[in-house]
C-alpha cells in the first residue's frame, strides 16, 4: 500500500474568523500553518487566497505571495492551487491560478447544489478550464461532488485534455451532494481506472470517518479547516491539529505518511517542475 498523503485545506472560501477563529487568511498566516501543519505530517496543501478584507479572490497576485512565503518556510511541499468558483463565475478569473503554472491546481468537473448557491462549472467552462491546464502543463486534481464528475474528469482526458493516471478527490457530505458514507466512498474509488489515485474530504463530523476508511483502503486524506472548524469535544480545531489525528489513526493501523518526495512519484509529478511558478513569475 502507498504511503499516505495526507493533504491539508487549510483556508477554503467559507471559514470565517467568527466561524473557525484558527483559519489562516493571510499569506503568512497561510504559510506558517502550511509549516505547522508539514511538522505534523502533511506534503500537500489545497490553497485559497483571501483579499485584504478576508473575501474569496482568484487574484494572481494574492497566490504568487502566498507561494512565495510558503517556499521561505516549507520548500519541499506540494502547493496545489484551487480554481473554486465562490470567488468569482469569470472564466478569465477562474483560470487566473492555472496560469501561474503551479506543479497541480484543483478544477471541479460539474455543477452542483451547495447551501445557499449552486457551484456552477458548465461544460463550456470546465472545457475552457481544462485547456489552461493543458497550455501550461498542470496537473489537475479533479474535484468531485457527485458520481458524474468522475466521468466528466475522464472525458476530458479522452479528449486530450488531460492524461492518465490522474488523481481525484472526493468531497463528501456537503448538503446537496453525495453522502460521506463508506459504501459510497467505496462505489467513487472503484469508478476511477485502477493505475489512478484518490483522497477524500469529509465534511463536518464526517471528516474523521472518510479519511479513516481512507487509511484502509489504500486512498489518501484531506483534512483541514476548509471543510471541518471543530475537535470532537466540540472545541475549535486547528489545522496541524487536524492533521495530528488522522496521522495518529493511520500510525495505529501501520500504514506510513507520505514525505513530499513519495506524494511526487505517487501523484506522478515531476520533480523538475516543483519551484515552476516561482521561475516563471519572478517578482
Amino acid at each position: 500500500m502507498e504511503n499516505l498523503i495526507v493533504v491539508s485545506a487549510l483556508t477554503g472560501n467559507v471559514p470565517t474568523r467568527e466561524t473557525s477563529p484558527n483559519v489562516p487568511l493571510t499569506p503568512r498566516e497561510i504559510a506558517a500553518d502550511v509549516r505547522r501543519c508539514a511538522n505534523a505530517g502533511s506534503s500537500m496543501f489545497h490553497v485559497h487566497a483571501r483579499d485584504k478584507e478576508g473575501k474569496p479572490t482568484l487574484d494572481a497576485d494574492v497566490y504568487m505571495e502566498i507561494v512565495r512565503e510558503i517556499r521561505k518556510v516549507a520548500p519541499d511541499v506540494i502547493v496545489m492551487l484551487s480554481t473554486g468558483g465562490r470567488a468569482s463565475k469569470d472564466p478569465e478569473a477562474r483560470a487566473a491560478p492555472v496560469r501561474l503554472a503551479p506543479e497541480i491546481a484543483s478544477i471541479t468537473t460539474g455543477s452542483v447544489n451547495l447551501p445557499g448557491i449552486i457551484y456552477e462549472n458548465s461544460p463550456r467552462l470546465i472545457e475552457f478550464l481544462a485547456g489552461v491546464f493543458r497550455e501550461n502543463k498542470v496537473r489537475p486534481e479533479i474535484e468531485v461532488f457527485e458520481a458524474g464528475m468522475v466521468n466528466n474528469g475522464l472525458f476530458l482526458a479522452k479528449k486530450g485534455y488531460f492524461e492518465l493516471p490522474m488523481h481525484f478527490n472526493f468531497v463528501m457530505g456537503a448538503p446537496g451532494a453525495i453522502p460521506a458514507t463508506v459504501k459510497n466512498l467505496l462505489f467513487l474509488s472503484e469508478s476511477i481506472p485502477s493505475n489512478c489515485t484518490w483522497s477524500v474530504a469529509g465534511l463536518g463530523a464526517r471528516e474523521v470517518p472518510m479519511a479513516t476508511a481512507a487509511v484502509v483502503m489504500g486512498g489518501h486524506a484531506r483534512v483541514g479547516l476548509e471543510d471541518n472548524a471543530r475537535m470532537p469535544d466540540g472545541s475549535f480545531a486547528t489545522n496541524a491539529g487536524l492533521v495530528e489525528r488522522i496521522v495518529n489513526i493511520a500510525g495505529a493501523v501501520g500504514r506510513e505518511i507520505a514525505t513530499p518526495e513519495d506524494a511526487r512519484q505517487v501523484l506522478s509529478l515531476d520533480p523538475a517542475v516543483k519551484d515552476r511558478i516561482l521561475d516563471l513569475n519572478a517578482a
